[in-house]
């Protein structure tokens, strides 16, 4: 009888970004930070500055499905509130 070793691949992960525009409010940035994200209110704070100052802002690393449904989330939902927040996924 032989062993076989079992090789298991960890998922490819996905950084969701947020694109920084000229008419999205910023305290609308906090809250889909709050709300999506699980961030505190600092840590949205912090993110939501790095989107207005460098034009995008990781929210977090996840696997492709998880990653996919944020983005989903997110873009409903400023369409819903009538702001034309930009969310996107990208291979980390």
């Amino acid at each position: 009888m032989t062993s076989q070793k079992t090789e298991f691949a960890y998922p490819s992960m996905y950084r969701v970004v947020l694109l920084n525009d000229d008419y999205t409010p910023m305290d609308f940035v906090v809250f889909v930070l709050e709300q999506f994200f699980d961030k505190s209110p600092a840590d949205a704070q912090a993110i939501m500055l790095e989107v207005h100052n460098r034009g995008s802002g990781v929210c977090g690393v996840f696997t492709y499905e998880i990653a996919e449904t944020k983005v989903g989330q997110v873009m409903d939902f400023a369409q819903k509130n009538q702001h034309p927040l930009q969310c996107t996924l990208e291979k980390a």
